[in-house]
């Protein structure tokens, strides 16, 4: 658990969430385990954001050079954004409140020998230091801290001029509550119960005001499941999960 006494910038975390994905931590890599259907989401999920830091990046129709790039992923878990990332060739930071979450991603990456910048932190401390990244990426954890503004603005002050901001989360209408809540966790038991509380997703406006004017929005995509396939796909709907990405200006 977290030294309150370290964090200068404000605990922006949720004690009760921490040990929740404390408790699953150990989980999250296995490909046969109960998490399975989430390791699938996370596959179509790196899909498109590779393919926004590639159209942003990339120039004429040479492959992009991801050595050049550097990253954070806030809020990071086991690793499962920033590993793939890192496979790549970024540089990648990944930062997360969990301790255990961020001994686990240690270790996957360690014994698959990649280099990822793992820390037990928060982003208000990252931007107490000062760091800006071309790439910061917030997938599915704004839905989780109880200061959600708070924690987008500091995300996009993490951004260099001319970078990228890309966030990931679930919708808050009735359709999401109907899929995510009743669907995901009661009924198919893709996740634990509790997981997610409804009233924390948050609506693209929402996101899109907290950011701020110095970003523009470049792209936004829905996430729908297929269950009889177990497939992610690619949807125009942003009424359950979504992934936005944003440009900063120069």
């Amino acid at each position: 658990m977290l030294d309150k006494s370290k964090k200068t910038g404000g605990n922006n975390f949720s004690e009760d969430e921490i040990a929740r994905f404390d408790a699953l931590a150990e989980s999250w890599w296995d490909p046969k385990g109960k998490y399975k259907t989430a390791l699938a989401f996370n596959r179509a999920r790196l899909e498109v954001i590779k393919a926004q830091i590639e159209n942003h990046f990339r120039t004429g129709s040479s492959p992009l050079d991801y050595s050049t790039l550097s990253m954070i992923d806030i809020g990071s878990g086991g690793g499962l954004i920033s590993e793939p990332l890192a496979e790549l060739g970024a540089h990648v930071t990944g930062i997360d409140a969990s301790a255990v979450s961020v001994e686990v991603a240690k270790r996957h990456a360690e014994k698959n020998g990649v280099n990822v910048n793992y820390r037990h932190m928060l982003s208000s401390e990252v931007v107490q230091e000062g760091r800006q990244y071309d790439v910061v990426i917030n997938a599915e954890v704004v839905e989780h801290v109880p200061n959600q503004q708070q924690l987008i603005e500091e995300c996009a002050s993490l951004v260099k001029p001319g970078g990228l901001l890309i966030l990931a989360t679930l919708n808050r209408t009735l359709k999401s509550f109907v899929i995510a809540i009743v669907g995901a966790e009661y009924v198919m038991r893709y996740l634990p119960i509790g997981t997610h509380d409804w009233r924390k997703f948050v609506k693209p406006s929402e996101l899109t005001q907290w950011v701020g004017e110095a970003f523009s929005l470049k792209h936004q995509v829905g996430m729908k499941l297929k269950p009889l396939r177990g497939e992610w796909l690619t949807t125009s709907s942003l009424a359950v999960n979504f992934i936005q990405a944003y440009s900063k200006a120069k």
